[in-house]
């Protein structure tokens, strides 16, 4: 079992993302379906439109960010394989991925947003939802060549592309937890959660990526929001809020940047705490917390623990885990100046985590880099 666990962390060596060496906060801006696939259709709310007109808005919002470059996997009503947005999203080594879509739901009284990362789950309602935006795939050509035999309405292959896609699990957690957060702050909207189910636009993305169900089209109330003006606009300031806070949190600007921090025309204010359904529970630590500001590298989340000695972690020491819900946490080191933390991150990717990253602490609290820095 420990030499299982061994084998299972070392090959998600690379599973969060660091942006210290970007210039700009990269976010890749999907607006589900397009063109011939309409998505969602009730009560005349179209969801390929209401996607579309809501991330434009969205990537608006974040262009008035001089910290933040905005790619688009599509700006019209066009339709775009599923594998051509991974394409493009990776191509622009993003910082980033948000996909924006539309639920529905036979029981028209369903209401709610919820925001899904790319996982295992035999939770039905799950399968339903990715079942549903999956089926864009047999409007393409060869699709079950292209997708390695994948059949929308099997349960089976929607879990099986869910298996070790465990990479940026834990930063793409902590997004689509602000993006409940906001919508709930925003709209006052049914929190449905944060919650895991396998889907194919997800699949080969290769950074912290998430896909919004921004409300039902299949409710006639909830619809009308949607496909108005004035609710694309609540919604589009709401993904744009938790996108820059997010950013905030995990982008390390440039000391010129952290000056002007106050000239950033969306302005997101910490809401309060959401409950992540299905994948954040409570967080256990493996020390007492240290007190004042204290920086760490963080290398790794998993679903697998194993111990912190120096060969499980290529020789490094002072190793530290904190659990969160369904994942393992390790860092590196624990230091009080950043400078230092910045060298243990050297030594950390000199030592094969080319993705780690540094996170900061005051009084065991996690705060932004910035903050810290200040």
């Amino acid at each position: 079992m420990m030499i299982k666990n061994i084998l299972s962390i070392l090959c998600l060596i690379n599973v969060v993302f660091t942006y210290g060496q970007n210039s700009k906060f990269k976010v890749v801006l999907d607006a589900g379906h397009g063109g011939k696939d309409y998505g969602a259709v009730y009560h005349g709310n179209i969801e390929k439109n209401i996607a579309l007109k809501t991330m434009l808005k969205v990537g608006e919002l974040l262009e008035k960010d001089p910290q933040v470059d905005v790619v688009y996997t599509r700006k019209t009503d066009v339709f775009i394989e599923l594998q051509q947005r991974a394409t493009i999203a990776n191509k622009s080594k993003g910082s980033i991925f948000v996909s924006m879509h539309c639920n529905a739901s036979k029981n028209q009284a369903a209401s709610g947003t919820e925001t899904y990362v790319m996982g295992i789950t035999r939770n039905t309602s799950n399968l339903e939802v990715a079942k549903m935006e999956n089926e864009v795939v047999t409007l393409e050509a060869d699709y079950k060549v292209k997708y390695d035999g994948f059949d929308p309405n099997s349960p089976e292959s929607i879990i099986g592309i869910s298996i070790l896609q465990e990479e940026h699990l834990d930063q793409s957690i902590e997004l689509a937890g602000r993006v409940q957060q906001f919508f709930t702050k925003k709209a006052d909207y049914r929190n449905r959660g944060v919650k895991q189910a396998g889907f194919l636009v997800l699949r080969q993305i290769t950074m912290p990526r998430v896909l919004v169900e921004m409300g039902f089209v299949s409710n006639k109330e909830e619809g009308a929001f949607l496909n108005s003006d004035q609710g694309q606009e609540i919604l589009a300031e709401a993904i744009a809020g938790a996108i820059l806070d997010y950013k905030n949190e995990f982008f390390l600007p440039s000391k010129n940047d952290i000056r002007e921090e106050k000239e950033v025309p969306v302005v997101s204010e910490k809401p309060a705490p959401v409950v992540k359904e299905e994948v954040v529970e409570k967080v256990e630590k493996s020390a007492p917390a240290q007190k004042g500001i204290v920086f760490k590298v963080q290398l790794s989340a998993s679903s697998a623990k194993i111990d912190t000695t120096p060969s499980n972690f290529n020789g490094l020491q002072a190793i530290s885990l904190e659990h969160q819900g369904k994942l393992y946490k390790y860092f590196y080191g624990a230091e009080n100046k950043y400078d230092d933390a910045k060298k243990n991150l050297e030594e950390a990717k000199k030592k094969g985590y080319s993705t780690a990253f540094i996170v900061a602490y005051k009084d065991g609290l996690k705060i932004s880099i910035s903050d810290a820095i200040k």
